[in-house]
């Protein structure tokens, strides 16, 4: 549980009839090198000493989160979807492996052997290319690199951080039985691909019933000429036709993933010079950086989804208009490191967004501490904050953004670096 996603929680119809419990908080599943077993243990301990009911078990986050869940729902009862499932979408290797048995819509890619003393890229795979762990988020220690001395660099920054996730992974991964394309693969492999250029967009969903609905598709919108996000952006401006196919690839997908009673994201490339289609990654859970912008659109956020599903419910994604058109959740980087220092305080949060009718704000890093130190950072940039903001055009979200900014700059000690602005 996390204050910000409290309140979007608090926001889904029907909220007076459930009672929300943290079990788990976000630093001990997302900070250092985790212990499946004991954060089990402990999550056991509190579960087991709660004398309410127990009725569904749910998260937005990703691994660890998202593989306990099915394991706490075996022991406790609650819905959930297969723990082979989860690992399906989330071990980047094995997910590319289930994909190209249904679509075509995927780059070439291949295992980098880190154990061999001069790595050397897949067969077929051809530079430019992404290196990544098999598994990671917000982009840790994923590297694009365009010929062989950056592949080289790459793959060294790589083996001496790869186990901070990589060995939890195989702990979850000792739990199934893997098939044999799977066998001795593990959880700390590395996988190369083939870089795919275009309009990153997210495709929003559920499973119930063997049935796979696709109720929202976003665009994700990076700073010009970076790999980093600037800004999630709802809805989608991609034509129709194009958020069909997306949405039909990403039923092929499902179905075979096997995923049930659960709700997933799904990031995609569209290159609208070829016209072409490419898959990302699958994430097991819907995106909770998403849920205010459906909130601001709609009237609800996403979360709804996740418990309905998690209910035995019919979700029955049917909100209505919320008070924008559109809404964007923007991520204000400075693309250097640096300690930050007069951190704007919660009052200062708060001012700024009643100045500002339409925003949320969310500040990343603690005051004193060196940007690159906090948690889940990209490797070419440093998130300072996340600004959320709705509006009726990208022009007004845009001039929202920008006041934010400014705003926060005023507090920080000494000159911000410069860093590119909005698009």
């Amino acid at each position: 549980m996390d204050e910000g996603n409290r309140k979007e929680l608090e926001a889904v119809p029907d909220v007076a009839e459930y009672a929300f419990h943290g079990l788990l908080a976000p630093e001990e599943l997302q900070e250092g090198e985790v212990s499946v077993p004991e954060l089990l243990e402990k999550a056991y301990g509190i579960l087991d000493a709660f004398e309410g009911s127990i009725d569904a078990i749910v998260t937005y986050w990703d691994f660890p989160g998202s593989t306990l869940v099915p394991i706490l729902g075996e022991r406790y009862g609650t819905r959930h979807t297969s723990l082979e499932s989860i690992v399906k979408c989330e071990h980047k290797y094995w997910s590319r492996l289930e994909q190209q048995k249904v679509i075509d819509e995927h780059p070439r890619f291949g295992r980098v052997d880190l154990t061999a003393d001069h790595p050397e890229p897949p067969e077929g795979v051809r530079f430019p290319m992404w290196l990544k762990p098999a598994l990671s988020y917000s982009s840790e220690l994923a590297y694009g690199v365009k010929d062989e001395a950056e592949f080289q660099e790459a793959v060294e920054k790589i083996r001496q951080g790869i186990s901070r996730v990589g060995r939890p992974f195989e702990y979850i991964m000792g739990q199934l039985e893997l098939p044999p394309e799977m066998a001795g693969v593990g959880g700390q492999v590395c996988l190369a691909e083939e870089a795919i250029e275009g309009i990153q967009v997210a495709v929003e969903g559920y499973v119930r019933d063997g049935e796979v609905t696709v109720y929202g598709t976003l665009d994700s919108i990076n700073y010009p000429d970076s790999s980093s996000f600037l800004r999630h952006q709802y809805p989608s401006t991609l034509p129709p036709e194009v958020v069909q196919r997306l949405r039909v690839a990403s039923e092929r997908v499902m179905r075979q993933i096997g995923m049930e009673t659960a709700t997933f994201s799904i990031e995609f490339f569209y290159d609208p010079h070829t016209d072409r289609i490419n898959l990302l990654e699958i994430n097991p859970r819907h995106s909770q950086s998403h849920a205010e912008l459906f909130h601001y659109v709609h009237g609800e956020p996403n979360h709804h989804v996740m418990i309905a599903l998690a209910l035995g419910k019919d979700p029955g994604w049917t909100p209505g208009p919320g008070p924008y058109r559109m809404a964007a959740k923007w991520y204000y980087r400075w693309f250097t490191d640096a300690v930050v220092k007069n951190v704007p305080t919660p009052a200062d949060i708060e001012r700024i967004e009643q100045e500002i009718p339409g925003v949320q704000i969310e500040m990343v890093p603690e005051e004193g501490r060196r940007l690159s130190e906090s948690s889940q950072q990209d490797s070419y940039s440093c998130e300072l904050a996340h600004i959320v903001t709705g509006a009726d055009s990208v022009a007004e979200m845009t001039e929202k953004y920008d006041r934010c900014v400014a705003a926060l700059n005023r507090h920080f000690e000494g000159t911000p670096p410069p860093a590119t602005t909005a698009a």
